[in-house]
């Protein structure tokens, strides 16, 4: 099944450029506004031996991967903990509705006065953005626990840092892996506009602008087709290791085929 869905995929895409390439070649599109796919891919394989896209690349993702295992390291024990104690949650949650709808991009102009240092800034608006998928993700994974598994294990006398550690924690573990996922993809995003605001001295958002200052409209689109690269590759790296680890969840859920 999986085979026949990345089959599909690889049609999709390939006819899409397909006609992307004939509409530019055509003359329906202006080549020097939207170059043709070929040329595109051309210039995405000629970036790898180019030392400053490169260190740029290398420069993103680190702050990426940074970033998100931060948000992990807070959103983790702060959902454990208003999922867990109810008084928590209830005192916490209007500044958490509050604060969970403020666009993040919209933040980093902010964060530019607040925050001096460029490393510190972009990885401070990087895990603002993607703690909160992880959050409340956890936090919703602790509502969906079994009560009779945790009541079970009381009446064997299990205290509850025992009931938490041996049955809340594996069951909410699928959620949580979920809310990393999504939370990849938000980080990603996170980290490109900030530099795209913010400038910098490396990054793809500083190559962008870079490029697009010398009208390079096809290094542009390269690098973000690398972008796009990076974001799917993780996502695929993580539903892979949800589908491995956490089997027995899916095939519970019935999303095991």
């Amino acid at each position: 099944m999986t085979g026949a869905r990345l089959v599909r995929g690889a049609v999709g895409v390939a006819g899409f450029l397909a006609v992307a390439e004939l509409a530019v070649r055509s003359g329906y599109l202006d080549e020097r506004l939207l170059p043709p796919p070929t040329v595109v891919v051309r210039e995405a394989v000629l970036l790898v031996a180019d030392p400053e896209f490169t260190s740029g690349l290398v420069g993103t993702v680190s702050r990426w991967l940074t970033g998100l295992a931060l948000a992990i390291a807070i959103a983790v024990p702060a959902g454990v903990l208003l999922g867990t104690v109810a008084w928590a949650e209830r005192a916490t949650r209007p500044l958490l509705e509050f604060l969970r709808p403020i666009p993040s991009v919209a933040l980093i102009p902010l964060a530019i006065l607040l925050i001096p240092d460029d490393f510190l800034m972009k990885i401070s608006v990087i895990v603002y953005a993607s703690l909160w998928p992880i959050l409340i993700n956890t936090m919703y994974g602790l509502r969906e626990v079994d009560p009779l598994a945790k009541d079970s294990l009381r009446s064997f006398g299990f205290g509850r840092l025992a009931v938490l550690c041996r049955v809340s924690l594996p069951s909410t573990a699928p959620f949580i892996v979920t809310g990393v996922r999504l939370s990849a993809g938000i980080a990603l995003i996170l980290a490109i506009s900030a530099e795209l605001l913010a400038g910098g001295a490396e990054g793809l958002g500083v190559f962008v602008i870079r490029a697009g200052s010398g009208n390079r409209t096809d290094l542009v689109i390269a690098a973000a087709l690398w972008a796009g690269t990076a974001g799917v590759l993780s996502n695929t790296a993580l539903v892979a290791a949800e589908r491995r680890l956490f089997r027995w969840h899916h095939v519970r859920s019935g999303a095991v085929t």
